[in-house]
Parts: C-alpha cells; sequence; structure tokens
C-alpha cells in the first residue's frame, strides 16, 4: 500500500523537475511593516526573513516544442536526396540530424520527383534543402544554417539531436548496373577479340604476305608468271 502511494507522488516529483527549474526567493518586512518578496538576500536589518523555492519553466521543456511546431508549419524543412548520392546526401542528413531539426526526406529518382525538385529549386541537384519556399542546392555548412537561422529555427546544441537513417530505396527503383543494357560507369568497355591469323589469303585481307617470289594474284607481291605459265587467257603454253 506505501508502494502504491508512493510511486505515482514520486513519478509526479520526477516528470515536475523534467519540465521546472527551481529559484530561491526571500520574504521578508521592511521598517515599515510591508512584507517584501526578492530574489537577492535582504538586508541585515530585516525582519522576519524567510526563503521560498519558486518553480520556473525551462525553455527548452515548453517554449521550444511549440516553436517548433510553428515553424514546422510555416517553415517546413524538406531535404532531396536520391538512392545514388553518398557523401554529399550524409553530410546533409547528419547536418540536420546534429541540429535537431526534424525534416522530411525525398528520395528522387523518377521523372515525377525529378519535376518535383526542378519546380522547388530550379534545377535537379542533389543534395537539395528546401526550408519553406527558400532552397539551397548542394551541401555547405554555413548555407544550411544561414538557412535554417533565417527561418528561425534553434540553433545547434539547443534541440536534442535526431538520428534519422537513410531512407529505403523507392519501391520499383532499379540501380544502374542492375538495368538492362546498361554497364557501370567505372567499367571500361572491352575491345573486340581480333581473329587470329590464319592461312595465306589471296585477297590480300588477311593472313600473312607471300614471300619474294611467291605468286601472288593480285600482282602486288611476287615476280609476274612468265608467258604459257598458270595458263594465264591469250598466252600461249
Amino acid at each position: 500500500m506505501i508502494y502504491r502511494a508512493f510511486f505515482p507522488a514520486l513519478l509526479l516529483a520526477l516528470l515536475l523537475a523534467a519540465g521546472f527549474a527551481h529559484a530561491q526567493q526571500y520574504r521578508w518586512i521592511d521598517r515599515d511593516g510591508s512584507v517584501k518578496y526578492t530574489d537577492a538576500p535582504p538586508p541585515a536589518w530585516a525582519k522576519d526573513v524567510r526563503r521560498t523555492a519558486v518553480a520556473t519553466v525551462k525553455p527548452a521543456a515548453a517554449q521550444v516544442p511549440f516553436e517548433l511546431m510553428r515553424l514546422q508549419k510555416d517553415f517546413p524543412v524538406t531535404l532531396y536526396t536520391s538512392p545514388n548520392c553518398k557523401e554529399g546526401c550524409e553530410l546533409a542528413r547528419g547536418a540536420l540530424n546534429k541540429r535537431g531539426v526534424p525534416f522530411k526526406e525525398v528520395q528522387v529518382w523518377d521523372p515525377a520527383t525529378n519535376e518535383e525538385l526542378k519546380s522547388v529549386s530550379g534545377a535537379v541537384e542533389v543534395p537539395t534543402l528546401l526550408v519553406g519556399r527558400s532552397a539551397n542546392r548542394g551541401f555547405e555548412q554555413g548555407a544550411f544554417d544561414a538557412l535554417l537561422d533565417s527561418a528561425g529555427y534553434p540553433k545547434a546544441g539547443i534541440l536534442p539531436a535526431l538520428s534519422q537513417n537513410v531512407p529505403p530505396p523507392p519501391e520499383g527503383y532499379v540501380p544502374a548496373e542492375e538495368r538492362e543494357g546498361s554497364r557501370p560507369v567505372a567499367e571500361p568497355v572491352k575491345p573486340e577479340a581480333q581473329p587470329k591469323a590464319g592461312p595465306y589469303d589471296p585477297s590480300g585481307l588477311t593472313g600473312p604476305p607471300p614471300k619474294p617470289g611467291q605468286y601472288d594474284p593480285s600482282g602486288l607481291t611476287g615476280p609476274a608468271p612468265k608467258p604459257g605459265q598458270y595458263g594465264i587467257p591469250g598466252e600461249g603454253k
């Protein structure tokens, strides 16, 4: 019974401690008999001095979440990436996570998402950060911070860090190296194998050239046949 009564009270105390801070305040009576309340200790001649603890709401516990809800409504944050964007998109995602700014990630990979990105930023380039209607193409820490600052988002270190991971590839997405008829960008094109040199070909296109003195019907190499030799038309045998 004692445990059941004590545990809710302890839980309430922990919740209050998480959301409130306590400041010291002094209550005392001055020479005219008036009751005073001050944050600083009263003078030595003050009468009936008492200390009281006054609960004050922490800005980070109450005001920041409310402010975030307003900012997310007025200046939503969207990060445009793509499945094949590695280093730049990882840096952009990490910067938003570190600052604790909630964001939506859109992967650009088909005509519809390409058109969406082009309509909001004027180009198809990832990563692109969109805060409200203002866009920043590429990743540069100073530019990201300036865009978020201009919208009024809390600076780094005020909000707890996030851990939003890389989203899975969109349904229907096929990497370029797996598409039919394509090859990885870094893979060199192999030259076609040349046929091996075969026996002598009178056409002169393939095979080794005839040796000196060997008959060549093309007439380019070798001695001309003597009259009557090889049965050349018009010559006697």
